[in-house]
């Protein structure tokens, strides 16, 4: 996923399929700077990572 997508899906109102490693996450802030993402899994909002953007699948 590109940074300008990746930043789109943090603004947009609705719930957009994202995945990391076919499991369903939340962007919750894009690093332009290193392509990155601070994600968390939908049923894990507590265990926050920073994953490459290049992980992430849009469906």
């Amino acid at each position: 996923m590109d940074n300008q997508r990746a930043k789109d899906i943090v603004s947009c109102p609705v719930m957009v399929d994202v995945t990391y490693n076919d499991m369903p996450i939340y962007i919750e802030s894009v690093n332009e700077n290193n392509n990155t993402a601070k994600i968390h899994f939908l049923d894990q909002p507590e265990n926050k990572q920073e994953i490459s953007l290049n992980n992430l699948v849009e469906h």
